[in-house]
């Protein structure tokens, strides 16, 4: 009987010690998805190229950064369909652009926030069918429902290619009024490393644009109302 106890009680020592070999095992070669940020900017202006870009629609938005020009090749539409549509005075920012590249190679997607706020009595039959029409949902808060207003909130996906600063970014950033409020693009993509590989084996990425990609004008006059929704 003692023999039958002692060999068991190995057996389990000896599981212990494999089971614990095995999980430092895993430890050193675990692979896990980190997030890198290749770029932070700030939005000088909302505008179109003032030519036609290259394999690119005419009516492309761009938005304009202190350090890049970010061409929407999707989405721009919705965004300017809204901005006419209502009144930009109230319409608000809900954050920053954070923007996604999967494989760094100058393209992006995301996605555009906005809020809509309006007394009911002003809220009209064709705005409730705009706000259906567009994927709006309701999202009033406590305050506006005290005060007896009614808010909506649009979520405007958004995907397109980086380019240089603009041509006339000097010019135009003399000419334009600041916004009240700073607003942020960033742009990260996802990589993936060792649980201990050390951060010097692993330098910050840096963001590419692509071959074709070269500086152009714009003009603003098609947006000045969009500077409103950052008041």
């Amino acid at each position: 009987m003692k023999k039958s106890l002692t060999i068991f009680a190995l057996a389990v020592s000896c599981m212990g010690c494999a089971t614990s070999t095995l999980m430092r095992d895993t430890g050193r070669s675990y692979e896990k998805t980190v997030r890198e940020t290749l770029l932070q900017d700030t939005v000088v202006a909302f505008a179109q190229p003032a030519k036609p870009i290259r394999d690119m629609p005419n009516d492309n938005v761009v938005i304009v950064g202190q350090q890049y020009s970010y061409v929407l090749t999707s989405g721009g539409k919705n965004f300017v369909t809204v901005l006419s549509r209502l009144n930009p005075k109230n319409i608000k920012v809900s954050r920053g652009l954070d923007f996604y590249s999967e494989k760094n190679d100058g393209t992006f997607t995301g996605v555009l926030e906005l809020s809509y706020v309006a007394l009911r009595e002003d809220i009209s039959k064709s705005d409730l069918n705009f706000f259906i029409e567009n994927d709006a949902k309701e999202c009033s808060s406590y305050s506006d429902k005290q005060m007896n207003a009614q808010r909506f909130c649009f979520e405007i996906p958004l995907s397109g290619v980086t380019y240089p600063q603009a041509k006339n970014f000097d010019r135009l950033n003399s000419n334009l009024k600041q916004l009240s409020k700073p607003y942020h693009v960033s742009i990260y993509t996802n990589k993936k490393e060792m649980e201990h590989t050390s951060s010097r084996n692993n330098p910050a990425k840096k963001l590419v644009l692509l071959p074709f990609a070269v500086a152009f004008d714009v003009i603003t006059s098609p947006f000045q109302a969009a500077a409103e929704i950052f008041d």
